[in-house]
Order: structure tokens, then C-alpha cells, then sequence
């Protein structure tokens, strides 16, 4: 039983694992290209691009990235969880070949595009795969761990590209840095190698003894196990049922009226969570930060690489917090606090810019403070929950399609961020910032009023959330709704998600 009970613990970490480096991957791109925006090196080669253009070089690995969740959302429930990793893996492999080797800006952009669109696939499947081989109480705090490895591509690669400052004139300085991710993304394709596949998906795919098998193994019991078997009944109901009382054509399911599974509606709460990181304007700080501090703060290159490392630093920090935070506090009141305080940051970076300078220095540093508070705020909050609610909130049958929308509207949106920072910030300075703070706000009331919890609720759970509220009409609260789908125990949902947990570890694979 300990060897069982050791395999079944060993393939969750590889799952685990597997999802942090491919997440890696995610921001160290964010990460690398802040830093050689100011790297002469890299301006010298393209022909010093101004900074419309830059924004543009940055911006189409988005514009890859889109393209990579619209492929998954038609083909990633064909080729499975896995299968989706290590094609977007060995696509972002080749796009940064091309980039380390260019040496004209069409083949930049080409090599940018190719990536992102490896990353844009990596970004669906590896919450979906995450989401669906982990028990509800562990959920939250596994994706807040992803994105917190996330961070820490970011941090790695403000501090490289602090380092390669002690040799400016070096063309190594910038091409290393992004000869650097291949290392990463092999990691990725190791791990997921000898990961198993999502029993979810399998049986999605009426692969239902091969489902049967990889649970077994994450439960460390043989397969004629009275649990297994249960388990396996359980999803093969739950994917029947769905059939049922879903449409078969996906876009006649999202645009039902009055469907019992309320699709559309799942969709855009979704969504919406992505819309509220890139509008939050996240990515003004994750890109661009060093170009912040020397253009918009008047900081040293130098100065600028090592505040834009320490800041990223404190954003893994906090979004470690969030571990202890996710699951306690719950999504929705986690976005509430995180949309305020960032709302409020953003009001007083603003007021430093406005007011700092050489002749008043004091209000400069005010403005760095609370960039460096901002990630207290987004780090607890809206930098994990956009990529985990999504897969939460839609059901089996939509949650490859609601997931890639939501991602979708990530990318579009960072695209829209990425190109127009630059310009911005030489044109509106100050005011720029302002305009997080308004629309962070506008966040509040539409997360107040129309968002769900789906905390310790299982997959299945927050499907029956959604038909008890739709069969309990304008009378029932969604409080009362979400309590009764905490007891329900109908078809398709994991009656044992918690029984004998600490000798079997089986309830990992359920929800």
C-alpha cells in the first residue's frame, strides 16, 4: 500500500510540475521582453524602433496567442489535455529559435507570433488539465501555485536582464535570454511525458476502462476497487447527463434561452474575470515596469531592472498568500478586495507621476510605493482567480470551449494593453495611469452583483448550482442555491470526494 499510495502521490506532483513549468513559460516572456525594450544591443539590431513599433514587436506574440486559444477551442477537446501542452510546447520551441536568430524585424515578429501561439494553447489546457485531476479543496490553492511559477519566469528574467547590464554591449544580452525559455519548455514536455491524462476527458471521449485505469493509479488502488468503479460511474453519468440536457451544437447550447445549464451566462462570468486582469492593467506593470521607472519616473536603466526585479519578487510573495487565502476567502470576495485596493494604487501612482520630479522627488517615490503596493492587491487576487474560474465555472461538455473564449479575451485584451503602454505613456503620462483607477472601479458593482462563489464546490456541484438556482427561479438567493449544492449528492456527482481521503488519496482526481 505505500508503494500504491507513493505512485499515486508521484503522479500528481508530475501533474503539478508539469503545469508550473509550462506556466513558467507564460511569464517569462512577460518578463524578458520588459528588460531589452531598454537593451541597446537589441534596439541597435531592429534599427532603434520607436515607440509605437516596440509596442508592436511586443504585442504580437498576443496576436500569436489569440490564434493559439482559437485552435484549442476547436481542436483542443480532440487532441485531450496533454496532447495540447506538448504541441503548443514544441510550437513555442520553434517561434523561440526564430527569435534568438533574428537579425531583421519580420523575422522577429514571425518567431514572436509562432510562440505565442504555442503559449496560447498551453494557457487552456494546462488550467482545464489542473482543474480536472484535482479535489475541490485543493483546487484554488494548485492554480494559485501555478501562477505563482509564473512570477517566477518573470523574476528570473528581470534579473537576467539585470545581469547582462554589466556587458551593454553585447548582442548575448539579449539573444540568451530568449534562447533561455527552450530550457523550460523541454522541462514542460518531460514532465507531461509521464504525466497521466485526465480521467474527466477520457471518459468525455468514451474511453471509459483507460479512464478507469489512470484513476486507479492516482487512487493507489486496483482497478476492480469498489471506489474506482464508483468513480467511474459517476463520471460516466455526469457526461450522459450533460448530453441530455445540453445541445448537442455547442453554439446552439450558448445561445438557448432559458437553458437549465445557464451556458452563456457561465461563459461570460468567465470571461469576465480575464477582462478585469488586462483592463486592471496588470500587464502596464508586467511588461513594462523598467520603461515605467526610466520614462514615466525618471530612474536609471539599472535602477529601473533592479525595482522592476524586487517588485516581481513581491508579487510572488503575495501571490503565495494567496495559497492560504483562495479557498478560505473565496473568489469572489478575493476580486471585490483586489479591484479596490488596485483601484486606489493605480489613483496614487497617478498622483506621484502627476506631481514627482527632479524638484519634488518625494511624490516620485510615492508613485513606486504603490506601484509595489499594486501587487499586494493583484497578487492575492486577480492574478490566479482569471485561470481558474473559467474552468470552474463552465460545465464538462463547455469547459475547453468557455475556458479558450476566456482566454481569448485575455490575449485580445493584453494585445490592446501591450500596444497602446508605450504611447501612451509618451503621450498622456500620468493620466494613463488614472484610467486603471476608473476602470478598476467600474469592476466593483459587476462583481458585487453577478458574480458566483464555486470554493470547495465540485465540478459537479457548481453544475447542479446552476440548474438549482435556475429550478428555484427569482425566489431563491444564490447563498441558498450554493448551500443546497454543497448537500446535493445526484447523478454525476463524486459521493465519496472525501471519504477515507488520507488512505487513498482518491479524491484527488475528482473535481
Amino acid at each position: 500500500m505505500f508503494s500504491s499510495n507513493a505512485q499515486g502521490k508521484s503522479l500528481h506532483f508530475r501533474i503539478t510540475a508539469a503545469c508550473g513549468a509550462g506556466f513558467l513559460l507564460f511569464g517569462y516572456d512577460q518578463g524578458v521582453f520588459g528588460g531589452l525594450l531598454d537593451n541597446d544591443p537589441f534596439l541597435r539590431t531592429f534599427g532603434y524602433p520607436g515607440a509605437t513599433i516596440q509596442g508592436q514587436i511586443v504585442a504580437t506574440y498576443d496576436i500569436g496567442c489569440i490564434i493559439g486559444t482559437l485552435i484549442s477551442m476547436f481542436a483542443g477537446d480532440k487532441l485531450g489535455r496533454r496532447r495540447s501542452i506538448l504541441i503548443g510546447c514544441c510550437i513555442l520551441l520553434v517561434g523561440a529559435i526564430l527569435q534568438t536568430s533574428s537579425y531583421t524585424l519580420p523575422q522577429m515578429i514571425v518567431g514572436r507570433v509562432i510562440a505565442g501561439v504555442g503559449n496560447g494553447m498551453n494557457t487552456i489546457a494546462i488550467p482545464i488539465w489542473q482543474t480536472e485531476t484535482a479535489r475541490p479543496q485543493d483546487r484554488g490553492k494548485l492554480i494559485v501555485a501555478q501562477l505563482v511559477t509564473n512570477v517566477f519566469g518573470i523574476v528570473l528574467t528581470n534579473w537576467m536582464n539585470y545581469g547582462f547590464t554589466f556587458i551593454p554591449e553585447s548582442p548575448v544580452s539579449w539573444r540568451f535570454p530568449l534562447a533561455f525559455q527552450c530550457f523550460f519548455a523541454l522541462i514542460t514536455i518531460a514532465l507531461t511525458l509521464v504525466s497521466p491524462e485526465s480521467p474527466r476527458w477520457l471518459v468525455m471521449k468514451q474511453r471509459a476502462s483507460e479512464a478507469q485505469d489512470i484513476l486507479a493509479r492516482l487512487m493507489a488502488k486496483p482497478n476492480d476497487d469498489p471506489d474506482v468503479v464508483d468513480q467511474i460511474q459517476n463520471l460516466v453519468a455526469t457526461v450522459e447527463y450533460e448530453a441530455e440536457v445540453q445541445q448537442s451544437v455547442p453554439l446552439k447550447e450558448i445561445f438557448t434561452r432559458n437553458s437549465k445549464q445557464q451556458t452563456l451566462r457561465r461563459m461570460l462570468l468567465g470571461a469576465g474575470t480575464a477582462f478585469f486582469q488586462q483592463v486592471g492593467g496588470t500587464n502596464v506593470i508586467a511588461y513594462y515596469l523598467p520603461v515605467v521607472l526610466t520614462r514615466s519616473v525618471g530612474l536609471s536603466t539599472r535602477m529601473a531592472l533592479i525595482l522592476s526585479a524586487c517588485d516581481s519578487m513581491s508579487l510572488m510573495f503575495w501571490g503565495s498568500m494567496a495559497v492560504f487565502l483562495i479557498d478560505r476567502i473565496g473568489r469572489k470576495k478575493l476580486m471585490l478586495i483586489g479591484v479596490t485596493g488596485s483601484s486606489v494604487c493605480f489613483a496614487l501612482v497617478a498622483v506621484g507621476l502627476r506631481y514627482g520630479g527632479e524638484d519634488n522627488k518625494g511624490m516620485s517615490i510615492l508613485a513606486v510605493v504603490f506601484i509595489f503596493m499594486y501587487y499586494v492587491f493583484y497578487g492575492t487576487s486577480l492574478l490566479s482567480i482569471p485561470y481558474m474560474y473559467p474552468a470552474e465555472i463552465n460545465s464538462q461538455k463547455m469547459r475547453n470551449i468557455g475556458t479558450s473564449f476566456a482566454t481569448t479575451v485575455n490575449w485580445l485584451f493584453v494585445y490592446v494593453i501591450v500596444v497602446a503602454t508605450p504611447t501612451a505613456i509618451d503621450n498622456i503620462q500620468w493620466k494613463y495611469y488614472m484610467l486603471f483607477a476608473i476602470f478598476n472601479v467600474c469592476f466593483i458593482p459587476i462583481i458585487w452583483f453577478l458574480y458566483i462563489e464555486t470554493a470547495n464546490l465540485s465540478l459537479e456541484q457548481v453544475d447542479r448550482l446552476f440548474e438549482i438556482k435556475y429550478e428555484g427561479g427569482s425566489d431563491m438567493s444564490w447563498s441558498a442555491a450554493t448551500s443546497l449544492a454543497h448537500k446535493d449528492r445526484g447523478v454525476g456527482l463524486s459521493v465519496h470526494l472525501d471519504k477515507d481521503y488520507g488512505n487513498s488519496e482518491h479524491c484527488e482526481v475528482l473535481a
